[in-house]
């Protein structure tokens, strides 16, 4: 077993979002079969661009005016959804989706991936 503290693991830099891998490939827990982590959203990582990628399970743990758009295609997303604490959302393969906040504003989720290979969608043979 492995006890995993989301303050013990360093913070990954990406466009858009500051990512903490805790379990999966290259993670304090190494797993060929899931991914687990924690992400947050915020001004100091800039804005994200919408993306898609495997399936994916998020339940937000943080939000301050933070909501998500989704859609079929990267220029077709929805109305923006306010997210709050313990809610769970599922993005099917895919789907295009973006997180953003207002001015001051923030996110933090975990996420889960059910695989640690073809999660971006590069990787994923579209079918």
């Amino acid at each position: 077993m492995d006890i995993i503290r989301k303050k013990d693991i360093p913070v990954n830099p990406l466009p858009g979002r500051g990512v903490r891998t805790a379990v999966g490939k290259g993670a304090p827990s190494e797993s060929g079969r899931m991914t687990l982590g924690w992400t947050r959203y915020a001004e100091e990582y800039g804005p994200m661009e919408p993306h898609n990628h495997a399936e994916e399970t998020i339940i937000v743990t943080a939000a301050k005016n933070a909501y998500m758009r989704f859609g079929p295609e990267k220029d077709q997303l929805g109305e923006r959804i306010p997210l709050e604490p313990d809610m769970a959302v599922h993005f099917p393969p895919l789907e295009w989706h973006v997180f953003e906040y207002d001015e001051g504003g923030y996110l933090e989720i975990m996420y889960f991936y059910g695989q640690v290979d073809n999660i971006r969608p590069e990787e994923i043979e579209r079918s």
